[in-house]
């Protein structure tokens, strides 16, 4: 597998990235072309290309919101244990004044990096880049959704 770091770890999809959207958004332009080429079948081709349009925000709204909102809480429960579990302290206190973006950014720390990560983005307000950036020895995740 290869080294993951800040610069590759966006992960695509392939069957809805790179065969389901380019074929939806296909199907989108040619029923739009078609809505002018057939003014007598006009009423019909918006439909479709409404339909279509729907299709497309519906699949990608249902996939991203299931997998996103566990994935979010297993984040959330991955940190306030490796954060226990380095410091014997809890983590919900510090969880409270971080976005779930910046938790999720920290994540890439190794143990080593991650109590000093943390202090600093609240401390200095980082955004989830800078923390991403702010890491020396990136952690892989290759089990995202």
């Amino acid at each position: 597998m290869k080294m993951q770091n800040y610069k590759n770890h966006v992960r695509y999809y392939a069957p809805h990235h790179f065969v389901f959207y380019p074929v939806i958004i296909a199907l989108i332009f040619i029923s739009g072309s078609f809505i002018s080429r057939y003014p007598e079948q006009q009423v019909i081709w918006i439909a479709i290309t409404v339909l279509f349009i729907m299709v497309m925000w519906l699949s990608y709204m249902m996939r991203q919101h299931y997998a996103l909102t566990l994935q979010n809480r297993v984040v959330r429960l991955e940190m306030r244990f490796r954060y226990y579990r380095l410091t014997n302290n809890a983590f919900e206190p510090l969880e409270e004044k971080l976005s779930f973006r910046q938790i999720a950014a920290l994540r890439f720390a190794p143990d080593e990096e991650l109590p000093d990560l943390i202090r600093r983005a609240i401390n200095e307000n980082l955004d989830p880049s800078q923390i991403k950036a702010s890491v020396k020895n990136w952690v892989p995740d290759h089990m995202r959704v």
